[in-house]
Parts: structure tokens; C-alpha cells; sequence
């Protein structure tokens, strides 16, 4: 039967996963026909087809016999209206950024000083040139680490996923950049890639996207943790410029030499000014005058200090004396005795009775005597 094609709106659309078979119908606003597309042209789409959306399919129209209904049986698809790579790019990104790969939250900031710039791209293209060019210009202390890939065709998106797994393996990167020149939507195809993507979004080194002109954007742009422009600009991110460093090294040293300079300065013309003062001029005098009156401040702290010690003495004099006469030795030395019964002062007749064996202490010794009788003196007599 004669191909032919068919514009419609895609409804009760069925992708039969493990089979690959698409089921669907095809309808405007009178009618519609049911459609299928088997596997093995469903897998040559770039897009995902979806209820809802206006397509131009071409195909043949036959009768299922089971249920005795015409369908069409569809080769090949596009879109009606936006090509059929815009709509797979728009599907595409709508869904990684669904899922939180475009994230700036996920995105690694770029090493400021790297020591080895990793480089993926095509070793033929004008980019690699100007990105070799451009880091040796501005950087030449960092190494680069070069892995040439295909950045076109089928085999271009496995190529660049292998590099990048193998700088992340190696870890021999701080920075990594991957990219190509300008070219058509076609030729820049390679960078829509969903499994690229990932693997950018997977990478721990961080990556710079450098794909095409200015004008251009991929998926690896969106994904990457720094989009460039171009190639040359996104060596221009990858490092610092060195004699722009030196150039600010220089300033900022003249600078602190200058402010040192200011500071050492200021504090001279203050030291000159406090040597100019008379206390300085005239130092004999100024020293001889306070020389006088710490002098004279010692003379009266001397004679303060032995009238407190004189009065001190003379009272301490007078306390020993005090505490001489109530000392009980010297009561013994004038002739009386203390009586003692069982280690007590025996004050009164009234604390022993006949019999009782007491001590009698004197100035040189004690005697040991037995009360013979107790006689109490009269009070009125």
C-alpha cells in the first residue's frame, strides 16, 4: 500500500516499555484513527512523543483484522511546527531540571590557583588550539591534561562520557574543560546528550561547558557547574591571569611600603616633638628638682618610722611588765605556795577534808602532804 502522511494531535498514547512498540491515536476536529509505530522506528526518534502534541507522521493505512478498524502504521514522526530537534532539546532539559540537575546548589565553585587544567574536545578543531593557546598565555604554571574525542556524531557523546569518568578516576584534574566550536543545531547534537549529561552533573572535578558561539546552548551548558560562551572564554575562567597577578603584587607592595613609610613618619615627628619639649631640653634641672623632693619625702618617712617603733617598744615594754606581775612564778618567788588536790588549785577548805593527800608547789619544788585536820576560819573573826 502507497505511503502516505498524516497531521494530527497525539491522544491515548501507550509506549509499551518492554516491547518498544508505541500505541496511539491521530485526530483533529472531525476525526481520528488509531496508529502504531513498532520498535524498531520508535528507537530512530530524537523526541519523546507525548498526548497533546500536533505531529506530521508518514506511514501506511491497513486494516487490524481482529478488530476489523483501519490504523495507520507509522515510519517515521516529527513535529508539526517546531523541528523535531527542538522539541527533543525542550523535553529534554524540562526533565533534567525536573529532576535537580540544573541546580545551583549542586554546581562546584572553580579552583582559583589550579595546578592541571583538564581539557576534552576535538585535536583537530580551531578550539583547541585557542584553548591551549589562551592557558599558556595566562597561566603557564598550570599543566594541561589534553584527552582528544570525537565532539560530532553517534559515537561523539560516549567518547566524551569516558574521558570525563577517566579524569574523575585518576583524579589528575582540578578543572575540566569540555567543548567544541560553532557549528549547526546538528552538528552540536553530541552535547544534548541525556547520559553526557549525567555524567557532567556525576563529575566531583569541576566543569567548564564551552560548546559553540555565544548564541549556542546545550544541555551540557545547563548541567555544567560554569557555562562559557566560547572555548577561548572559558579558558579565560579556567585560570587566573599571571601578569595581571604580578601587576597587583606590585601595587599592593607599594602600597604597604607606603603605608609603613606614612606610619613610620607620623611617629617620628611625634618623638621629635615630645625630645623638643623642656622637660627634655633642660633634663639636669627638670631630674634635679624631683631628686629634691624624693629626698626630702625619705627624711620624714625615716623619722615616721622610728617615732612608731619608739612608741611600739615603750608599749610593748608595758605589756611584759603587766603580764610579768600576773605570772604565777613570780608570785612563787615571793614566798607563797599553790595548793593543788588531784591536779586542781585548791582555793578553799571547803574542796578537802582530813586525810586527803595534796600538793604544795613552791618556787624550787613540790612537796607531797596528807591533810591531818580541816579547820574553817572564822568570818567575823
Amino acid at each position: 500500500m502507497q505511503s502516505l502522511f498524516i497531521a494530527g494531535e497525539i491522544s491515548n498514547f501507550s509506549n509499551h516499555y518492554k516491547t518498544g512498540h508505541m500505541y496511539f491515536s491521530l485526530k483533529d476536529d472531525n476525526a481520528s484513527i488509531k496508529a502504531v509505530m513498532f520498535s524498531r522506528q520508535a528507537v530512530k526518534l530524537r523526541f519523546v512523543p507525548e498526548n497533546g502534541m500536533k505531529v506530521i507522521v508518514a506511514g501506511r493505512v491497513s486494516v487490524f483484522e481482529r478488530d476489523g478498524v483501519y490504523q495507520i502504521y507509522v515510519d517515521s514522526m516529527q513535529p508539526d511546527g517546531d523541528g523535531v530537534l527542538a522539541v527533543a532539546f525542550e523535553q529534554l532539559k524540562k526533565k533534567l531540571e525536573a529532576q535537580g540537575l540544573f541546580d545551583e546548589s549542586h554546581k562546584k565553585p572553580l579552583p582559583v590557583f589550579p595546578k592541571r587544567i583538564g581539557v576534552i574536545t576535538s585535536p583537530t578543531g580551531a578550539a583547541v588550539q585557542d584553548i591551549f593557546s589562551i592557558l599558556g598565555r595566562r597561566f603557564p604554571l598550570a599543566e594541561i591534561i589534553f584527552k582528544g574525542v570525537s565532539v560530532q556524531g553517534a559515537t561523539a557523546p560516549s567518547e566524551m562520557i569516558e574521558a570525563l569518568e577517566e579524569f574523575g578516576r585518576k583524579k589528575c584534574a582540578d578543572v575540566i574543560i569540555i567543548g567544541r566550536g560553532g557549528g549547526s543545531t546538528e552538528d552540536l547534537w553530541c552535547f544534548n546528550d541525556e547520559l553526557l549529561a549525567r555524567a557532567v552533573y556525576a563529575c566531583e572535578i569541576p566543569v567548564i561547558s564551552a560548546v559553540g558561539h555565544e548564541t549556542d546552548f546545550t544541555i551540557c551548558d545547563f548541567v555544567s557547574d560554569k557555562r562559557a560562551p566560547t572555548p577561548s572564554a572559558a579558558a579565560e575562567l579556567a585560570v587566573p591571569d599571571l601578569n595581571s597577578l604580578l601587576m597587583n603584587q606590585a601595587s599592593l607592595s607599594d602600597r604597604l611600603y607606603n603605608a609603613i613609610n606614612s606610619i613610620i613618619n607620623t611617629e617620628k615627628r611625634k618623638l621629635e616633638a615630645i625630645l623638643a619639649k623642656r622637660s627634655f631640653s633642660d633634663s639636669g634641672k627638670f631630674f634635679s628638682a624631683e631628686h629634691e623632693e624624693i629626698r626630702n619625702l625619705g627624711l620624714k618617712l625615716n623619722m615616721l618610722m622610728s617615732r612608731t617603733v619608739l612608741q611600739n617598744k615603750n608599749t610593748l615594754t608595758g605589756l611584759a611588765s603587766s603580764l610579768e606581775k600576773l605570772n604565777p612564778l613570780s608570785v612563787l618567788l615571793r614566798g607563797f605556795s599553790l595548793v593543788s588536790h588531784n591536779g586542781s588549785i585548791i582555793e578553799s577548805v571547803e574542796k578537802i577534808k582530813e586525810n586527803d593527800e595534796i600538793t604544795v608547789s613552791m618556787s624550787d619544788g613540790n612537796a607531797l602532804c596528807q591533810v591531818l585536820s580541816v579547820e574553817r576560819r572564822n568570818e567575823n573573826g
